[in-house]
């Protein structure tokens, strides 16, 4: 796949459509001082990256800013410094990250993935050509929330602040639900469990919803997340005008489609905006999600408040509030059930990120004493 620059509607920088702005401007100037040149990454795959910078699409290496931390590996959507002049060139150095989606990895080490860098919209793609999983989407909206809750990193590994990405559901391929009042069902069935998120359904076909959720992705940069067969690279298409992403026939037994996006793409739109479409995702796992979690089960935590004993587990207690809400129907007992098992894992996967960070500190360590005391033998073996 090729990359060009779009001509701005306005004399600016260069990079104004990829989302270069003065803060960003501001960011780069010690950088811009050694000689170095911004770029966005457009793309990463076998350890090289395609940026976009003022001078075009470079193919850069990323082996120099290769971390032990794998939250901090050259991801689609970083903004980052490139040597111009380097052979072969290399990016010198991420920027610090404003948001980021991130996901455990199905390791056994327990590490985080970010899958998308700098976004302003986590675009949540739920094809109606299937039965509505509930549960699932409430895992995806957890990991959304809790990358506006301060889950991006910046280019040094610490948390940032001050920036949100904003969740946004799609419930995709509309065209195949034409009753206008079951539609209406499903949209208010997803509201209810994606509390403060807007609910949109699109059809890439007819071009239902397509208008509304370009003028929303118009401004800043947005991720199309979701399961394979969900519609993502069809949209993108829709939106881009052309066939930039390759796409395939899903299966009518399941409405899955096979991976034909394997690489997570940055695009610009020609309405504005930047899109990054990215492969479907068979798995989600949490990642530093408890804040998102407690925002998708709102309702839970706010019950939670009123039950008689503060450390209440809703399982017998008397006073219980959330008990006492799913005994008079005002709580599914199906949330309940999604809202602890989500708790579960992300206490699970914090402990074993934090037994492993323990265990990573020690052997660093362990280094540095065996480092030092060689240095010491070293240093009196000279003065004998």
């Amino acid at each position: 796949m090729s990359f060009s620059i779009p001509q701005a509607s306005t004399p600016s920088h260069p990079l104004a459509p990829y989302g270069w702005d003065d803060e960003w401007a501001d960011t780069f100037a010690p950088f811009a001082e050694q000689g170095l040149l911004p770029g966005r990454v457009v793309r990463v795959d076998r350890g090289q990256c395609d940026v976009v910078t003022p001078d075009g699409v470079l193919r850069a290496d990323t082996a120099f800013v290769v971390p032990r931390d794998p939250m901090r590996i050259v991801c689609t959507g970083d903004w980052v410094a490139v040597d111009p002049d380097g052979d072969p060139q290399f990016v010198r150095t991420l920027l610090p990250r404003r948001t980021a989606f991130v996901r455990s990895t199905s390791s056994q080490r327990s590490e985080g993935q970010v899958l998308a860098t700098n976004i302003d919209h986590i675009v949540i793609c739920v094809s109606l050509a299937v039965e509505l999983d509930l549960g699932r989407l409430e895992r995806f909206l957890a990991l959304a929330m809790s990358s506006t809750a301060g889950a991006a990193l910046l280019g040094d590994g610490t948390p940032s602040s001050g920036y949100e990405a904003h969740p946004l559901v799609l419930l995709t391929k509309a065209d195949l639900v034409p009753d206008v009042t079951t539609l209406s069902h499903l949209v208010e069935d997803i509201e209810r469990i994606a509390p403060g998120v807007q609910v949109l359904p699109v059809s890439s076909a007819t071009g239902e919803g397509v208008d509304v959720f370009g003028a929303i992705v118009g401004g800043g940069t947005s991720v199309l997340l979701g399961t394979s067969g969900a519609g993502k690279s069809t949209l993108a298409n829709t939106l881009l005008g052309e066939d930039v992403m390759h796409v395939q026939q899903a299966r009518e037994v399941d409405g899955k489609g096979r991976h034909t996006t394997t690489t997570r793409n940055l695009l610009v739109l020609p309405g504005g905006g930047v899109l990054i479409d990215t492969p479907g995702l068979r798995g989600v796992g949490l990642w530093d999600a408890e804040a998102g979690v407690g925002q998708v089960f709102s309702e839970i935590e706010d019950l939670s408040r009123q039950c008689r004993f503060h450390d209440c587990a809703h399982e017998s207690e008397p006073g219980c509030a959330v008990l006492g809400a799913i005994e008079d129907g005002s709580l599914p007992e199906r949330r309940l059930d999604s809202y602890r098992k989500l708790l579960r894992e992300n206490h699970r996967i914090a402990a074993k990120t934090d037994a492993r960070l323990r265990t990573e500190t020690l052997r660093e360590w362990k280094r540095r004493g065996l480092e030092g005391r060689t240095a010491m033998e070293m240093k009196r073996g000279r003065t004998r």
